[in-house]
């Protein structure tokens, strides 16, 4: 064995309320794709924003290329040739795609020469890109492309990769993979986070399981299966599944040949979508990030009321003209693909977190108190239910909603909204960067109100998510709206050659049929 890329010795790392790691110690050697796998809230992010220099350890030893190192910040981090790209992105929403990358590259180079890097890159790995786009008005699968490449732009000896894929077509993956291989046979080491378990089975070499903060164990996943993988990282086998057939009712939510300019100058023209989702049934949308769904899905929450009022109908209420807070009064209920920001308001508690969407609703469940104040009390155990209903790891509901790690947020909201009782249930991205554990118990909470005869429409990057879940499924690219397969005519393979808008010949076969 040469000597170790990055060896980590007992790392510790304390919070008031939490040892996020505790005495952790790993190992990476050149050419090496280390898997680190956990669940939410196991102190991987942590352990990675350490050797980042984004976080200093309270105790233990960083070794780089042999030598004892102290990372004070990322700008070390990037100078010994360390570079991550975060889960959680760290751009300037005011500064453009190629400002933001210019940021931590050679002051040498020109803002010009950067955005042609970029494109370059772009054009390399297929992650589609304009340097020139402000970054607040790019979803958040175009950050995480930012991100990527701006990782790949330093040249790392050592690079961080916190679920990488979530934006990306299987063909868009594979590529991918082949460049992570040809970066590794080069020497270069990757630490890979997902919680994709098969990515991790085809790609990585090694393994590090933590668990609540601790190293549980080691392995190398080409000798595991899913299953196995599973019962290291959350100590059981997740919940299969229970997919039931059933007969889908009358039409809740109807879209109907609706197009609408984008109102972002960067953005995705709309062009004739035609949409349906009954009551009792799950309607996926799949595509890669950018191409229409934050416009549509902007059209249908209500924060967009451009559209013809006649083109979104709620039951047999017209709606493309009411705001955000009516047609929650009618029942659609929304979980945006921002946890924090539009999800959720960070400082605030979990408790307070409840009004937001749900105030409505605040005077019928005893919230509201005599003289119109609020009580406080009943909110609490209002979240405190939803805490333990969907087994929310928190500090109670008084807890901030920042302090909660991504997996457990997003139950937390998912939560809230279903809690509501909605006719129409609009989720976007439900499980991403989300565990195994907790992602079962995301699905089987759609499923289950699903059953209970809501319209579920899921907008997601994951097919393998949308697979699991949808009775029907369409693609959106460009603005358009592919189709719908059924879950027998959905293969992974025709999905992703209609991510790339190459429907158009199948859809005489489809009407007809």
């Amino acid at each position: 064995m040469s000597e170790p890329r990055l060896f980590l010795s007992n790392i510790t790392k304390r919070y008031p309320a939490v040892v996020a790691n505790d005495g952790v110690s790993l190992s990476v050697q050149p050419g090496e794709i280390h898997a680190v796998l956990g669940e939410n809230g196991a102190g991987k992010s942590t352990l990675m924003k350490i050797i980042y220099g984004a976080v200093k350890p309270d105790a233990g030893e960083i070794r780089f290329n042999g030598q004892a190192v102290q990372i004070r910040n990322p700008q070390e981090a990037r100078a010994l040739g360390i570079s991550m790209v975060f889960q959680h992105f760290s751009l300037f929403d005011t500064l453009s795609v190629a400002e933001n990358v210019w940021l931590g590259l050679d002051k040498s180079l020109s803002l010009a020469q950067v955005s042609q890097k970029i494109q370059d890159k772009a054009a390399q790995y297929g992650l589609d890109i304009d340097p020139a786009r402000p970054v607040h008005t790019l979803s958040v699968g175009e950050m995480q492309r930012v991100e990527i490449i701006r990782a790949l732009l330093s040249d790392p000896q050592l690079l961080i990769l916190d679920e990488p894929t979530s934006v990306l077509t299987p063909q868009a993956v594979e590529k991918l993979f082949v460049v992570l291989r040809q970066l590794a046979s080069e020497g270069r080491s990757i630490l890979y986070i997902s919680h994709k378990l098969h990515e991790i089975r085809a790609l990585c070499t090694h393994c590090t399981v933590m668990r609540a903060g601790r190293v549980s164990g080691v392995c190398d996943p080409r000798q595991e299966t899913n299953a196995s993988l599973s019962q290291l990282m959350i100590g059981s086998l997740p919940p299969e599944l229970q997919v039931r057939q059933q007969q889908a009712g009358a039409p809740v939510l109807q879209v109907k040949q609706l197009s609408l300019p984008s109102d972002d100058p960067f953005g995705v023209d709309l062009q004739a979508i035609s949409l349906q989702v009954r009551a009792g049934e799950v309607v996926g949308i799949a595509g890669v990030s950018g191409n229409g769904q934050r416009e549509l899905l902007h059209v249908l929450s209500g924060e967009d009321t451009r559209a013809n009022a006649h083109s979104i109908a709620l039951g047999e209420q017209d709606i493309g003209a009411w705001t955000p807070a009516q047609r929650r009064d009618a029942g659609l209920h929304f979980v945006p693909e921002e946890r924090l920001g539009r999800g959720a308001v960070p400082n605030l508690s979990l408790a307070q977190n409840l009004l937001l969407t749900r105030h409505e609703a605040v005077a019928s469940r005893g919230v509201l108190g005599a003289l119109g104040w609020l009580n406080l009390q009943t909110l609490q155990r209002q979240a405190q239910d939803i805490i333990a209903r969907y087994q929310v790891k928190a500090g109670g509901a008084q807890a901030q909603a920042k302090s909660l790690s991504g997996g457990n947020l997003q139950k937390f909201l998912v939560g809230r909204e279903i809690e509501a009782a909605p006719k129409l249930l609009i989720v976007s991205q439900p499980t991403w960067g989300v565990d195994v554990g907790a992602s079962a118990q995301i699905r089987a909470a759609l499923l289950a109100l699903r059953d209970a005869g809501c319209a579920v429409l899921v907008v997601s990057e994951e097919l393998e998510e949308l697979m699991a879940l949808s009775d029907r499924l369409h693609v959106i690219a460009n603005g358009r709206l592919s189709p719908a397969l059924s879950r027998e005519q959905a293969y992974v393979s025709l999905i992703g050659e209609w991510m790339s808008g190459l429907w158009q010949r199948e859809e005489a076969h489809h009407v007809a049929a």
